[in-house]
């Protein structure tokens, strides 16, 4: 069957350039986009009942923006006010730079890695005796507690925010050709949202093996997944396989 639509389960592209426009440009695609799940922040009473001490710590591991964003908030709804010896280390540079929206940047202690906790780690090892903070989310990766273990450091994971389904009640009667997944997350609202789904001739596409994991154990059929080394992201394997439905 051809593939005529699309639902990408993120939210819209800010950038004109992005290869999702041009994929739909391209081949003569409607693609929508809707984000299947959303960040809420722990409530500040929440928080204090874990009876985590931000301030008993001397830096911070940032592995997101969303992280930064709740660890401010936490830190403003508590009424505390963050030194400026406090050090930060960050996955990436980018996520480094965010850290201006909250601090002045040129006047603080900064570390980041190229987009890898392994790395981070590796960068962390020249300030054993700091005391971490980890704002993470309910659901994230148990890479980086095994590392932080491994390594020897002194750290508190601080569950800040959550991930939770979004309300997608207004798609009850929307059909599309192709759906697309990036996390665990989405396939649990999916079903959360429509517990009767079913897949029928609707192809699921996804990004990742644990999210390719969840469709396998939803009982879905897998027809389209990313990476592989011929289609290194979602947009290439999404154009490899329209080229042999539609049969351009």
């Amino acid at each position: 069957m051809k593939v005529k639509s699309i639902l990408v389960s993120q939210p819209e592209p800010q950038t004109a350039k992005s290869p999702y426009f041009e994929l739909a440009e391209k081949n003569g695609l409607k693609i929508d986009f809707r984000p299947f799940i959303q960040v809420e922040g722990v409530p500040t009473k929440e928080f204090r009942q874990t009876r985590i001490q931000i301030l008993e710590h001397s830096a911070v591991i940032f592995t997101s923006r969303t992280a930064i964003d709740h660890y401010f908030r936490i830190a403003q709804e508590l009424r505390l006010t963050i030194p400026d010896t406090m050090k930060y280390f960050c996955i990436s540079e980018a996520t480094a730079f965010y850290l201006q929206k909250y601090i002045v940047y040129r006047k603080r202690k900064i570390f980041y890695a190229d987009g890898k906790f392994s790395d981070l780690t590796n960068v962390m090892k020249k300030h054993m005796g700091e005391k971490f903070l980890v704002p993470l989310s309910d659901i994230h990766k148990q890479e980086i507690p095994q590392l932080l273990d491994q390594g020897g450091f002194n750290y508190t994971k601080a569950i800040l925010y959550r991930t939770v389904s979004a309300d997608l009640s207004d798609l009850a009667d929307i059909k599309y050709d192709v759906l697309v997944f990036f996390s665990p997350s989405g396939i649990k609202s999916l079903f959360q949202n429509f517990p009767d789904f079913v897949q029928n001739s609707t192809r699921i596409a996804c990004f990742g093996p644990s999210t390719a994991k969840a469709v396998r154990e939803a009982g879905l059929r897998l027809d389209i997944e990313a990476p592989t080394s011929q289609a290194p992201s979602m947009t290439m394997a999404l154009e490899q396989y329209i080229k042999k439905a539609n049969k351009i």
